[in-house]
């Protein structure tokens, strides 16, 4: 266990700008056509998916930077109460953004955008962030850790509108190291709150290892990245690098881990997409893992 050490909240602060400037050059590269198919994003077309991240966009910085406070309907107590509040608020927007041209909503995008690197820029990344991280099981999170989660909105809402555009998509540009890194370095922190019910024995070990060596894509593919869930008393803890002598092990490319954690993966594909060894009840917990409030 010697080379193991826990997971840290990701800087990702440098990461909005590219990551922005990737979808916009994206978006208006997109014929008409394509702002009406569909996406693996349930019900929601490619320009649902535009106006959500656009919506949530500025959400984030009417609450977080401005100090506005969200139009809750009722008294917010749990997580029940937090996911219904996020599941309107996003109804709300989409419908919202279907008044707008794809043209406004790109170039309204890119300025919003903009904003939200500036704002984050001016965070002290230690300091608790206003609202916790739900899908981490956390009461209180560092602005870090919660900037990390909004990098992880944009990343995925980003690849469901590449998947869903044929050649003009790419959706390999998400896929580097350098996008897909500090995602599901981020992501695996939902593991210990997706594990809080699971039994095992104390010193168990679950490894979550990344391997994308079957993905055709340019830059620095191919890469890998392993972390070790462990059972420690009544809990679970998150780590960095493998455990020797794994109790479990799930092996995928970053596109099935992406897809998994933040609910793109049918059921029925977990025995394809990954290569399993050790009990199934150990690693039943994992496959209902999510990284986004669903």
């Amino acid at each position: 266990m010697r080379d193991l050490h826990p997971v840290q909240d990701v800087d990702t602060v440098p990461l909005f700008t590219p990551l922005r400037t990737e979808l916009v050059a994206l978006l208006r590269s997109l014929a008409p056509a394509d702002w009406d198919a569909p996406t693996v994003a349930g019900a929601w077309r490619v320009r649902d998916v535009v106006a959500h991240l656009l919506d949530g966009e500025l959400r984030t910085l009417a609450a977080h930077r401005d100090g506005h406070a969200l139009a809750a309907d009722g008294t917010v107590h749990g997580y029940d109460d937090v996911l219904r509040l996020v599941h309107r608020l996003n109804a709300e927007g989409v419908v919202w953004g279907g008044h707008a041209s794809p043209r406004l909503l790109t170039d309204l995008l890119d300025v919003t955008g903009a904003w939200m690197s500036a704002f984050l820029a001016t965070l002290d990344p230690d300091a608790p962030a206003r609202f916790a991280v739900a899908w981490a099981g956390e009461a209180v999170s560092t602005n870090r850790f919660d900037t990390a989660r909004e990098y992880t909105e944009r990343w995925h809402h980003q690849m469901q509108i590449r998947l869903s555009t044929g050649e003009r998509g790419r959706p390999e540009t998400l896929l580097t190291e350098h996008f897909a890194a500090p995602l599901l370095e981020t992501a695996v922190r939902a593991l210990p709150h997706a594990y809080r019910e699971a039994t095992a024995a104390d010193g168990s070990t679950v490894i979550v290892s990344v391997d994308s060596t079957a993905v055709s894509a340019p830059a620095d593919l191919p890469w890998r990245r392993s972390w070790t869930l462990r059972r420690e008393g009544r809990g679970w803890g998150i780590y960095s690098g493998m455990a020797m002598e794994p109790t479990a092990r799930a092996t995928g490319s970053a596109d099935a881990w992406w897809r998994l954690l933040f609910n793109a993966l049918p059921p029925a594909d977990v025995a394809q997409a990954f290569l399993i060894q050790g009990p199934a009840e150990l690693l039943a917990p994992l496959w209902r893992a999510r990284s986004v409030m669903v």
